[in-house]
């Protein structure tokens, strides 16, 4: 893993019985023989009402290095990424979807693209290089992202092509930065936590990833919706000096 040899992967999770058993073993796989002084997998129940929680435990009592954090009830992906950040050991912090629609193989793209620029994170994109994408989302929803993706850029002057891929990764020190400062506890908190990394001078490259849509997203058409006031609510709180 070149100089990054210290590594927390967060994972949030919300009624992910059926897909957590599958992702737990591939990122154990793919952790298998890597020298690494420091690795844990963080799984962060957001109030799950399935067996979620039990299915970590049962992992971590067969790899410690599997660790289970648990929100006070259900507050959202915001606030589980934000819960893991703030309690991950290691000094590199990953955060990636339980469905691994961005293949975790694809943490050494991030890796590669932060020792090259000296950045203090890097996040993954669909839009960068298309050809990537190996199983696309329905034509409303690509289409709705591209929009989405023009007003961000035009409300908050963020130059990132794609915010909203959820596998990015952030020094411990920008993780603490961000964590501290922000204040999205839903789907919202992609162009926050950006927004924050850029305010504070933190650099994040924005890199090509491999992505595969998977089927049972927990993100509904209204949660898509309402995503557009999400950079005018950042812009709001940035003016109310809560990023400072």
């Amino acid at each position: 893993m070149g100089c990054l040899r210290s590594l927390s992967i967060i994972i949030p999770a919300f009624n992910e019985e059926r897909r957590l058993p599958a992702t737990l073993e591939t990122v154990r796989a793919f952790l298998a023989g890597r020298a690494l002084d420091f690795v844990e997998v963080v799984v962060v129940d957001d109030g799950s009402s399935d067996s979620t929680a039990e299915i970590v435990r049962q992992s971590s009592a067969a790899d410690p290095r599997v660790r289970l954090l648990q929100n006070p009830g259900n507050r959202g992906k915001g606030y589980a990424v934000r819960h893991g950040m703030q309690e991950a050991r290691g000094e590199w912090i990953l955060f990636t979807d339980a469905d691994l629609s961005a293949p975790i193989e694809e943490l050494e793209k991030l890796q590669a693209a932060v020792e090259k620029e000296g950045a203090a994170g890097a996040i993954g994109s669909r839009a960068l290089n298309r050809k990537l994408v190996g199983k696309h989302q329905s034509f409303f929803r690509e289409f709705s992202g591209r929009v989405f993706n023009l007003a961000m850029r035009l409300v908050t002057g963020l130059p990132y092509r794609d915010t909203q891929c959820g596998f990015k990764m952030f020094s411990r020190e920008a993780a603490g930065v961000i964590a501290a400062r922000q204040q999205s506890d839903g789907f919202g908190f992609d162009v926050e936590i950006l927004y924050i990394a850029r305010k504070h001078g933190l650099r994040v490259v924005e890199v090509p990833v491999r992505w595969f849509n998977v089927e049972g997203t927990k993100v509904s058409l209204w949660n898509g919706i309402s995503a557009f006031a999400d950079p005018l609510r950042v812009r709001w709180n940035d003016i109310k000096g809560l990023y400072r």
